[in-house]
């Protein structure tokens, strides 16, 4: 009888820290999974930021450039239209994880947060570009009304 208990215990011990173990995997991966899911969020805030950046730059080197303003040339057009749609393309990846993201897999949201990350990482040097090219505007801006001032 002494045996069973101690093969009794032994066995309920055992359960025990299986329990435990598969427990704190559990909270692991829901860990992950959130902060996964957060870091997602971030990127696309991130990107979002930088797309509104982007168009707004774009916006005022065209209204420096452009003898009217309010007649936005082709180029113009056409980088608002690219902007757009990288705002439309977020929305919809915005869309799929309020929709999708509580039942995605750990490979899904990885892969979402790396084609964001993917975007962001081939947005950043027109973005550099953009604030060189309005850095360099505005110093010919004013070194064009700098001469026409001395004549």
């Amino acid at each position: 009888m002494n045996a069973y208990l101690t093969l009794g215990i032994a066995a309920l011990l055992l359960l025990l820290l299986v329990g435990a173990g598969w427990a704190l995997l559990m909270r692991r991966r829901q860990v992950q999974r959130s902060r996964s899911l957060q870091n997602l969020l971030d990127l696309a805030d991130r990107l979002e930021t930088d797309l509104k950046t982007c168009r707004s730059g774009l916006q005022q080197a065209h209204a420096v450039m452009s003898l009217n303003p309010d007649l936005p040339a082709a180029s113009e057009q056409d980088a608002q239209h690219a902007i757009d749609g990288g705002l439309r393309a977020l929305l919809q990846q915005r869309l799929w994880i309020r929709d999708h993201s509580s039942n995605a897999s750990q490979h899904e949201l990885d892969e979402a947060a790396s084609s964001m990350r993917s975007t962001d990482e081939r947005l950043q040097p027109l973005l550099q570009a953009l604030t060189q090219a309005q850095h360099d505007l505005n110093s010919a801006m004013r070194e064009h009304i700098r001469r026409e001032s001395e004549t």
